[in-house]
């Protein structure tokens, strides 16, 4: 479960206090850009994939996020259903060689794997938030 410190929380309402945090209206959408899903304007990855430890804008604890294999999973599905069913339509439609599969599907997995899996991995952050907190 993440941890949302109460003394953070109300700092956000004091307006006095020197630490407000500024609560961000879209959590999904952060994540989605890879943000902290409370105040929406600190990095939530340390490098491609890594969390980092706590959200340097407005210090929200990262370390108990725990998303495991969801996000690949699911990329793992939107890619495979993406590019089989376009292969699966080329091959019926214009009949091409088999290297041709190859040289076109196999780099086109690659890809929108790698660029899916970021944001959905801040996606997936950014819901555990929004439904725990």
């Amino acid at each position: 479960m993440i941890e949302d410190r109460t003394e953070d929380a109300e700092a956000a309402r004091d307006e006095s206090s020197s630490r407000a945090v500024a609560v961000c209206a879209d959590p999904v959408r952060a994540g989605l850009r890879g943000r902290c899903p409370r105040c929406g304007q600190g990095a939530l990855f340390d490098g491609f994939l890594k969390v980092r430890p706590a959200c340097t804008a407005c210090g929200l604890d990262y370390s108990t996020i725990q998303t495991g294999d969801g996000p690949a999973s699911f990329i793992m599905q939107i890619a495979g259903f993406l590019v089989g069913f376009s292969a699966l339509f080329v091959e019926v439609k214009f009949h091409p060689p088999m290297w041709v599969h190859l040289v076109v599907w196999l780099p086109l997995v690659v890809v929108l794997s790698l660029a899916l899996m970021r944001p959905g991995r801040g996606l997936m952050i950014a819901l555990q938030y929004r439904n725990q907190r």
